[in-house]
């Protein structure tokens, strides 16, 4: 069930969601309540699991996994253990930085951080010999980020 946000809230996660490390007090000041108000609101959002996370954002090419690959997975069967498993796989694979269940062609579509192709390559052969129950998968490379966030847009709900 979803939390019900007000002006303030949804002004303040607009703020945070660009700069967590912003203080209260300039939030504040931005937004017209006092550095306490902020903070009791920011610690009922995360209480309430409307804030997840707070995190550093790095960048891919920093670190030295400057390849992004887009990869549509498409699964044998839906049987609930056999989709659990690889779920659980997709979860605990670092370089996976997102998995999405879709409808359409492919039943998954993930977002996949490399080094290089040898170190895509050896994934994709790991996702296949220890995921029986994946089909097939079909790869894209990126060849710029254009927008790369998790910012959701803060407007105010319809009435």
């Amino acid at each position: 069930m979803a939390m019900d946000l007000d002006k303030f809230d949804r002004r303040i996660l607009a703020v945070i969601q660009k700069d967590a490390r912003r203080p209260a007090e300039l939030i504040g000041t931005e937004i017209g309540l006092s550095a306490s108000a902020v903070q009791r609101r920011i610690a009922r959002m995360r209480d309430e699991a409307v804030i997840t996370a707070e995190v550093a954002v790095v960048d891919p090419i920093s670190v030295g996994r400057p390849l992004t690959m887009i990869v549509d997975v498409e699964v044998e069967r839906e049987r609930p253990e056999l989709l659990a498993s690889l779920k659980q796989w997709i979860a605990a694979e670092p370089v996976i930085q997102e998995a999405w269940y879709v409808t359409g062609a492919g039943d998954y579509v993930l977002i996949v951080v490399a080094r290089d192709v040898d170190d895509f390559d050896a994934l994709m052969q790991r996702m296949m010999g220890e995921n029986a129950n994946v089909r097939r998968f079909q790869t894209r490379v990126a060849l710029s980020t254009l927008k790369r966030g998790v910012l959701v847009p803060m407007d105010q709900p319809a009435s």
